[in-house]
This record gives structure tokens, C-alpha cells and sequence, in this order.
């Protein structure tokens, strides 16, 4: 199952992409596919039909984590 989440790159609009797993504290790289920006628009830098790239951690602010469907749909109590 794919994790949509938002790259925060130096100096760059942020990036979404999906990654396989969450990248663990003693990864260099992390593997995004399909990158683009938050419009949809690919990415300037990289080659027509580019679908996955590796990104060196050292490069990234920080990373968003996207809520997935299934947690979308979890309603919690509410009173009125």
C-alpha cells in the first residue's frame, strides 16, 4: 500500500509523491514515486516520464505524511 506524502525540499515548492514504507532513521535515500508538485504539474528538473526517483534525506526539511482514506472515513464521537 502506497503512502502519499509531502516533500519539504531546501529552497523548493513542496513535493508530493508516494513512498512504499516510512523512511527509517539510519536511511540515507528515500524512494518517491510518481514526484510532482502540489498542482499536479511535473517536476521541471527531471526528464519526461520520470515515475521514481531517490531522494537523498539530507536534503529534506521535513515530510509530510498524508491522511489515507481509510483514516478519512473514521468518525468520532460527537455530541450535541
Amino acid at each position: 500500500m502506497a503512502i502519499e506524502i509531502i516533500l519539504h525540499v531546501f529552497n523548493q515548492d513542496p513535493i508530493i509523491g508516494e513512498i512504499e514504507e516510512l523512511p527509517q532513521p539510519e536511511d540515507q535515500l528515500i524512494k518517491v514515486v510518481n514526484p510532482r508538485y502540489r498542482d499536479g504539474r511535473d517536476l521541471h528538473f527531471l526528464d519526461h516520464g520520470v515515475t521514481t526517483v531517490l531522494w537523498p534525506v539530507n536534503q529534506l526539511t521535513f515530510i509530510e505524511i498524508m491522511p489515507s482514506d481509510d483514516e478519512e472515513q473514521i468518525i468520532g464521537f460527537v455530541r450535541e
